[in-house]
């Protein structure tokens, strides 16, 4: 697999931390999603879920179980015009399904690394009337929050793909933050 150009090397330890990172990314997710809908613990159970891989579970069907049950609630959330709780419910499933970040060299796969942060932020946005200043201040953190081994990782693939609206120009611009080199 090292010698193949269209795949990436991944540990256990790496998506361990890309998972954690992504929890840590998503945190907000779940107050936003409740606020609309109490009774739903779908996001929640998703990032309790991905939480524990990041801490040393086993990568299970649990971890796909999660993050499908909070995209459907993302999805219920949407039709019901709650586009915020859609977007924090969305993030959750992002942070649960991060384990399963595929080793192929695609621009598509940085969506796994960074999806639970622009969805978050965008739940956030929209939360604050869509101020675009409340997505920069969790992009700003996001960044903050991402170790030398989840940057080390995302730099192994290509750069975000173009498109997926507002959360793809989210995506883009914490990948490109991500990808600059460090001051020393």
């Amino acid at each position: 697999m090292a010698d193949d150009p269209t795949t990436i090397e991944l540990t256990m330890t790496e998506l361990r931390h890309i998972v954690a990172y992504a929890t840590a990314c998503a945190q907000p997710a779940p107050a936003i999603f409740e606020h609309h809908r109490p009774h739903d613990r779908r996001p929640q159970d998703a990032i309790d879920t991905a939480h524990a891989f990041a801490s040393g579970a086993k990568r299970s069907k649990a971890l796909r179980d999660h993050a499908w049950a909070a995209h459907r609630a993302a999805q219920e959330a949407r039709d019901s015009g709650q586009a915020a709780a859609g977007e924090a419910a969305r993030a959750a499933g992002h942070a649960c399904g991060a384990a399963y970040l595929h080793p192929l060299a695609k621009a598509t796969q940085v969506i796994h690394i960074l999806g639970s942060a622009a969805h978050t932020a965008r739940a956030l946005e929209l939360s604050a009337g869509d101020d675009p200043a409340i997505a920069a201040d969790h992009l700003t953190r996001a960044h903050a929050l991402a170790p030398a081994i989840v940057i080390d990782v995302l730099r192994r693939y290509p750069p975000a793909p173009p498109g997926y609206g507002r959360v793809g120009e989210l995506i883009r611009r914490l990948d490109t933050s991500l990808r600059r080199p460090q001051a020393a």
